[in-house]
């Protein structure tokens, strides 16, 4: 069979020299795959983890680009203009989305998949049309929360432990997952416990630890690891790829952290002083302002271009933000009253700020959603979207194919509102995007006082 992954639109850009001070801890950081004391302490419980939202069940739309059955609704749909129901799926808690996969979970901890499975995204076996249709992973416990990534999923269990298939990719090709190469079905990471949250980039994840240590694995190209260094990030180092996919602790001398998230090639950290670290490609300052890369006026200058450690976010920093999402060049940042700031690259539209001709570096408030209440935020490579605290979805950036599920593929400057009958009838939970389709998770608007699922099954019969 041919392989079904395209290239993304936007090209990925080269992995910058070493900045200043960019010191990287040595390989005693790695977790090694029969090391459990480094993660958790002897004799102490690790809490349970938990649901990553509260946003409650629902079921899941899908929108853009179904070549491949990212979509969910059969081998006959190639693309939705809008957000349509996938089928008998129902009580979902979380969605996410990877290049050209989708993935949710089901309050009774079940994981399904659907899309492309050329590298083992799906973790299951996919014949005939099953990749167009959801169905469920083999886990050996309940899982609490997902990630996606371009050709790789993840799983946390509800003690604690991590699985993970598929495959990481550099600019050399595939890397495999482990040392043993593409994982097709789940393999549980030896020597992780005491996991919280995990997240997931376009080529790695990240974990946060109950005792408020990162780790990270996948692809270091970009310094998204934070804990490699740009002379060892490539797979023909002296350390070798095994440093890089082996889990190993992100470096952060006498801070804890209490959150991650993970953009396409960069990850932000927060600590409990309200210090934000982040680390990865900054080459339309998506991390942050940077003089040197200001200085030289060109996002291809490999010398201005990435952190390879974490790297304090003065803008960000000393802030109360909820939320911080980002793309493959942007990112959104949503504070505590609910307001969302943009920066990074601007074209296409996936700022929100309409009139910009130049990347934005410092965070900036989107006027349009200012006098709404946002509770989520979420991007894709090139479009941005945000649900507001009465369930409505907004969405802007790049229109082609379809991704932003308003019915056009032209390029949306600032927030709209995203109509369609489908929505009309849902309360929008959460939002999640990946290279050329979408999905939400939403729940039924109430019938005389009842939340009715079933109707929306019967409905979903009628998709064409």
């Amino acid at each position: 069979m041919a392989n079904k992954r395209a290239a993304t639109k936007e090209i990925q850009h080269p992995v910058a020299k070493k900045l200043k001070n960019d010191k990287v801890a040595s390989s005693r950081s790695s977790i090694s795959k029969g090391s459990r004391s480094s993660i958790s302490e002897a004799g102490a419980k690790d809490p349970a983890p938990k649901l990553k939202y509260n946003t409650g069940s629902g079921v899941v739309l899908t929108c853009g680009q179904g070549d491949v059955g990212q979509l969910g609704l059969g081998p006959d749909i190639m693309e939705k203009g809008t957000f349509t129901p996938v089928p008998n799926l129902d009580n979902v808690v979380e969605i996410a989305v990877g290049g050209m996969h989708t993935v949710c979970l089901t309050e009774d901890g079940k994981v399904y998949t659907w899309g492309c499975n050329d590298e083992g995204a799906l973790g299951r076996e996919a014949e005939g049309d099953s990749e167009f249709e959801p169905q469920p992973v083999n886990l050996p416990k309940k899982a609490v929360q997902i990630s996606a990534g371009d050709s790789h999923t993840v799983a946390l269990l509800e003690d604690g432990t991590v699985f993970a298939w598929g495959s990481f990719r550099d600019s050399h090709g595939s890397m495999g997952l482990t040392g043993k190469g593409i994982e097709k079905t789940p393999v549980q990471l030896l020597g992780i416990s005491g996991i919280i949250k995990i997240c997931s980039g376009a080529d790695h994840f990240a974990m946060l630890t109950s005792r408020g240590t990162v780790l990270t694995i996948g692809c270091p190209e970009q310094g998204q690891l934070g804990r490699v260094s740009q002379r060892s990030a490539s797979r023909h180092a002296r350390q070798g790829m095994m440093t890089c996919l082996t889990p190993g602790v992100v470096v952060l001398k006498r801070k804890r952290v209490d959150d991650v998230y993970a953009g396409v090639y960069n990850t932000f950290i927060t600590s409990t002083d309200s210090s934000i670290y982040g680390f990865g490609l900054n080459n339309y300052f998506q991390l942050e302002h940077s003089e040197l890369q200001e200085e030289s006026n060109d996002p291809t200058n490999a010398s201005s271009t990435c952190y390879f450690t974490p790297h304090l976010i003065r803008s960000l920093s000393q802030k109360k933000w909820s939320a911080l999402a980002t793309g493959q060049h942007h990112s959104l940042a949503l504070n505590s009253e609910g307001k969302i700031y943009s920066f990074g690259r601007h074209d296409y539209g996936r700022l929100g700020l309409q009139n910009v001709s130049a990347p934005v570096t410092e965070p900036t408030l989107i006027p349009s959603l200012q006098d709404k209440k946002i509770d989520f935020v979420a991007c894709g490579n090139c479009v941005s979207f945000a649900i507001d605290s009465e369930g409505v979805l907004y969405g802007w950036g790049m229109g082609t194919g379809y991704q932003l599920g308003n019915g056009k593929e032209d390029d949306i400057l600032e927030p709209i509102t995203i109509p369609g009958k489908q929505l009309k009838n849902y309360t929008v939970l959460q939002v999640a995007s990946g290279g050329q389709h979408s999905a939400v998770l939403a729940r039924r608007k109430q019938v005389n006082g009842n939340t009715d699922e079933k109707l929306t099954s019967k409905e979903e019969k009628s998709v064409a």
